[in-house]
C-alpha cells in the first residue's frame, strides 16, 4: 500500500503468516476431531448393540465444517500466497484485499458452523453415553 514504511509492512506480512497458519491448523484441527468423535459413536454404537440415529445425525452435523471449512482454508491460503505477490509487485495489492476480505467472512461463517457442529455433537454424545449406561 501506498504510504506504508518498512516496519508497517513486515508486521504484516508477520501478522499474515502467523495468522494463516494458526487458522489452517484450527481447521484442521476441528475435521480431525469431528471425525473422530463420529468414530467413536459409531464403534460405541456397534460394540453394544445400539441402535438408533446417533452415527446419522452425527455425521450429518459435520457436514458442513467439512465443506465451509475447506472454503475457509483455500481462501485462506489464497489470500496469503498472493499477498507475496503484491510483495514483489506482480500484482496489486486491492486484489490480495478482497480476497483477504472473503478469506475473513469466510472463516467466520466456518467457526458458526463449527460451534454449532461443536454443540450437536456433543448432544449426540451425550444420548449415546446414557444408552450405554442404560
Amino acid at each position: 500500500m501506498l504510504g506504508w514504511r518498512g516496519t508497517d509492512v513486515g508486521r504484516h506480512i508477520s501478522f499474515g503468516f502467523f495468522s494463516t497458519m494458526i487458522l489452517l491448523l484450527a481447521h484442521s484441527m476441528m475435521m480431525f476431531y469431528l471425525i473422530g468423535k463420529g468414530k467413536a459413536v459409531k464403534d460405541a454404537m456397534a460394540e453394544r448393540g445400539l441402535t438408533g440415529d446417533q452415527y446419522r445425525r452425527i455425521t450429518s452435523v459435520r457436514r458442513p465444517v467439512f465443506s465451509v471449512g475447506t472454503l475457509a482454508i483455500a481462501v485462506t491460503m489464497i489470500a496469503a500466497i498472493l499477498g507475496a505477490s503484491v510483495d514483489t509487485g506482480a500484482l496489486p495489492s486491492v486484489v490480495h484485499a478482497m480476497i483477504a476480505y472473503g478469506g475473513i467472512a469466510c472463516n467466520f461463517a466456518a467457526l458458526k458452523v463449527e460451534i454449532s457442529a461443536l454443540t450437536e455433537s456433543s448432544r449426540i454424545v451425550d444420548e449415546v453415553n446414557q444408552l450405554l449406561g442404560s
